[in-house]
């Protein structure tokens, strides 16, 4: 038996935790810079305020209604999913965890009668450590237990059992195939197509015709509503194949210090992520572009792609190139909207193969590394290359950013007797 716990209206509930006057007012959270709705609360969606609307569009019904809206707050909201993940680690031989907000959780050796007095044990644990309201479902395998999970949250105490093959039957038959875990928008009008409407249609259909036309992919989440359990718990987290970190500008910019500062910054992000899971980077590219959505201003966007020689995760080598590569494609006259810095082509750091010319310097320069990671650790910058430079003018903008709770010292709530 598996189980998916995943937490309520995440980012919104996060915001209510320590501001308790938001309880049962529509809260909504903007994307990057201020622009889109990314999460809301049920009172928010209840007022017809969709995902991903502008919110410049929406300006006088977030007024109307008193919709409290937040800029994103993401030092906060992860270090509260480390907490509820944290407190469901403490139930369970195993998880899995799958988003900053759900875990999948190893049922197996719980006997059957306990499962839905665990859950609601869980349930009331994390919301008395956390403040996070969750909701957890419960079935054989992890596909079923994402089903069981929505149904969950259409009952008063947010725990739900799909383990009866006749109640799973009713569940597949009122569900959409599009509605499903892994079955993405274009294969959802493929199978609509061919008259496979429901997750119960999906079983029904021949082995054969799903794993020729959705690969073996299709087949293990036919198998998985069937009840067989074909995907498996992933205890660690696989090791990524490319980092990427970019930001669109809060104001536009055309300076290149700016760029400089924008790139070398986002150029360090992606060497400290390559130290934490002790990778190297064979290529880095940097890219820019103008904001395509301004039809009055001129267009421009462009990338270039440096080969790292031996591959590296050092700050300070990553910065020089990727200052060189902003440098080839810069281009005076142009407002740019966004800067990033892709690292690609990574490799075991053990495995690099060091050139004739490098010395002894590799080890002193990654004790050099480890020293920054060290005095970076829990803090915004204590440690900086200088290209990254201090004035920071093309930072998001951010003008309805919630303090750090609990992820800054200046900012920890004072209670006053």
């Amino acid at each position: 038996m598996f189980a998916l716990a995943d937490c309520n209206n995440f980012y919104a509930s996060c915001e209510r935790v320590f501001n308790p006057s938001l309880r049962n007012r529509p809260v909504v959270v903007l994307s990057n810079n201020d622009g889109c709705v990314i999460a809301r609360s049920a009172e928010a969606r209840q007022l017809g305020i969709r995902m991903g609307v502008p919110a410049f569009q929406i300006e006088k019904l977030l007024t109307d209604h008193q919709v409290a809206v937040f800029s994103s707050n993401y030092a906060l909201y992860g270090d509260l999913s480390v907490r509820v993940m944290n407190t469901l680690a403490s139930f369970v031989p195993s998880m899995e965890i799958y988003s900053i907000d759900e875990a999948f959780l190893d049922f197996s050796a719980v006997p059957v009668d306990q499962l839905i007095a665990l859950s609601r044990r869980m349930r009331q644990t994390v919301l008395r450590n956390t403040g996070i309201p969750l909701g957890i479902g419960i079935a054989p395998t992890k596909t079923l237990a994402k089903l069981a999970n929505k149904l969950a949250k259409k009952t008063p105490e947010a725990v739900y059992l799909l383990r009866d093959e006749t109640e799973i039957v009713r569940a597949l038959e009122e569900t959409q195939v599009s509605e499903l875990w892994g079955i993405g928008r274009q294969y959802a009008g493929f199978l609509n197509q061919h008259g496979i409407m429901t997750a119960l249609d999906l079983t029904a259909a021949p082995d054969e015709w799903i794993r020729k036309n959705m690969t073996v992919v299709g087949l293990r989440t036919k198998k998985e509503l069937q009840g067989i359990s074909c995907i498996s718990l992933e205890e660690m987290v696989p090791d990524k194949k490319a980092i990427c970190t970019s930001r669109s500008f809060g104001i536009p910019q055309k300076d290149l210090q700016q760029l400089e500062e924008a790139v070398a910054t986002f150029t360090v992000r992606c060497a400290e992520k390559l130290r934490s899971q002790q990778s190297a980077a064979s290529q880095i590219m940097v890219f820019i572009h103008t904001n395509a959505f301004r039809a009055d201003q001129p267009q421009y966007a462009r990338n270039r792609v440096i080969t790292l020689t031996p591959p590296t995760n050092n700050s300070i080598k990553m910065v020089k190139a990727a200052i060189a590569g902003l440098h080839a494609i810069y281009r005076h006259g142009y407002l740019y909207k966004k800067a990033g810095v892709i690292v690609t082509g990574l490799v075991p750091e053990g495995e690099v193969q060091q050139t004739l010319f490098s010395g002894n310097t590799a080890p002193r320069m990654k004790k050099l590394m480890e020293s920054m990671d060290a005095l970076n650790k829990g803090k915004r910058v204590a440690v900086k290359i200088a290209t990254q430079g201090s004035g920071r003018n093309w930072k998001l903008r951010q003008e309805k950013l919630s303090p750090g709770y609990s992820t800054r010292w200046g900012e920890i709530m004072e209670i006053i007797s």
